[in-house]
């Protein structure tokens, strides 16, 4: 599976929502599926699914679908 399918799956499954809706433009707080307890649970899930630990900076940077792309190329991963 490629990185950025993989990404908007995670995106689905943490918050909870048609991957649909998935876009770069998405942005924290947005939707009203994407509060602070569902970010927690999407830096969870993107840590496992990519098998990488995230800086609490990055964590508090990751403000859109865009940004978290941006934020995983910093950890070599290729979308």
């Amino acid at each position: 599976m490629d990185n950025t399918k993989k990404l908007t799956e995670v995106f689905t499954e943490a918050l909870g929502v048609n991957k649909d809706i998935i876009n770069d433009n998405l942005e924290y707080n947005s939707i009203p599926e994407w509060d602070s307890v569902a970010h927690m649970s999407l830096i969870a899930e993107l840590e496992d699914s990519f098998d990488i630990m995230l800086d609490t900076d990055d964590i508090i940077d990751m403000s859109s679908v865009k940004k978290a792309r941006e934020i995983l190329t910093k950890y070599e991963i290729g979308f």
